[in-house]
């Protein structure tokens, strides 16, 4: 059965259709949004063990999680072993599952040694793993890439690595850093991590559509899929997963009116989270990636991109929409 329970560690998921952490994506507002369509585990935007070990206020809001439906996992980044077992003890006590990013290609954070910088170190890799899960009281997963190029593919050797450091789970997206977002996923070597190591694996990358979960699950026969920018304006990615399957169904695509409800309570959510003048600003990416691809969608951004109180954003997506 290609959709089931997942369990990592002593928790166990109600699925196996994982979010993927992104950048600026995927805060409170957005992980409460995705948990109604019918994902198994959300997970924060990545955030820095140095700068959370500092107590930065806003580092410490990314992996604010309070009020949220269990379980989530935290995001933490970094190479200093001892840093990020420290700053594992902390983050326990907010989430169920703690995440290490070590696939990230932003090269702000590869200039550090940070994210798949680590794939270049299998050493260190093994190192980090075992501190954070000695000082973790909850399961840790480690999120790669299948490598830094295509010269150094040693995704098998990383994953032994990090099996071996006593991590619960191991997330592949199948492109190398240098690939970044662009080029084939490679899931041939998704499946060989799968043969590689007994922890659940996790398969990520270019899952758009329900077609293209099932794709990865029987190509690879990972344990789970996670889902990032097949995700963006399009929460419901999750439940047609569900349905298809489940039942072999290809649900219709949500309908103006639902499309319309789903953005005004994200705006809502954001605003509670947020100020007022951050939401609206933040609500400008996500209400492109919703109208993608309907009618007047430019004319509709560049308006949108100039207002700035909620009641005006939420007026004019009406508007819009009783006008499509």
């Amino acid at each position: 059965m290609l959709l089931h329970t997942l369990k990592i560690g002593n928790i166990c998921l109600k699925n196996n259709l994982l979010l993927a952490p992104m950048a600026g994506i995927t805060d409170k507002a957005f992980r409460i949004l995705v948990q109604k369509q019918g994902a198994g585990l959300t997970t924060t935007e990545m955030a820095s063990a140095k700068a959370l070990y500092y107590k930065d206020k806003k580092t410490e809001l990314i992996i604010d999680t309070s009020g949220e439906t269990p379980p989530i996992a935290i995001q933490i980044f970094g190479s200093d072993p001892k840093i990020m077992g420290n700053v594992a003890k902390l983050v326990s006590e907010k989430c169920d599952i703690i995440d290490i990013n070590m696939g990230c290609p932003a090269p702000k954070i590869v200039k550090n040694g940070d994210g798949s910088k680590l794939l270049l170190n299998p050493d260190l890799v093994e190192n980090i793993v075992e501190e954070v899960v000695k000082n973790a009281k909850i399961p840790v997963t480690v999120k790669i890439r299948t490598g830094w190029d295509e010269k150094s593919i040693m995704v098998e050797e990383i994953a032994k690595r990090i099996q071996n450091g006593g991590a619960s789970a191991i997330t592949v997206h199948g492109r190398t850093k240098q690939q970044n977002y662009s080029g084939d996923v490679n899931v041939e070597l998704i499946s060989k991590v799968k043969q590689t190591v007994n922890i659940p694996v996790i398969g990520n990358g270019d899952i758009t559509s329900a077609k293209d979960a099932k794709e990865m699950l029987e190509k690879t026969k990972v344990d789970g899929i996670m889902i990032g920018r097949g995700s963006l304006g399009n929460p419901w990615i999750f439940r047609e997963i569900i349905e298809f399957l489940k039942n072999g169904i290809e649900l219709e695509k949500p309908t103006k009116q639902e499309k319309l409800e789903t953005i005004l309570e994200h705006i809502k959510l954001e605003v509670k989270y947020k100020t007022e003048e951050i939401a609206v600003k933040e609500m400008r990416k996500h209400i492109s990636w919703y109208i993608k691809n309907l009618k007047e969608a430019t004319k509709i951004r560049e308006k949108i991109n100039q207002i700035t109180s909620q009641k005006e954003l939420e007026n004019c997506l009406i508007e819009y929409f009783n006008k499509i």
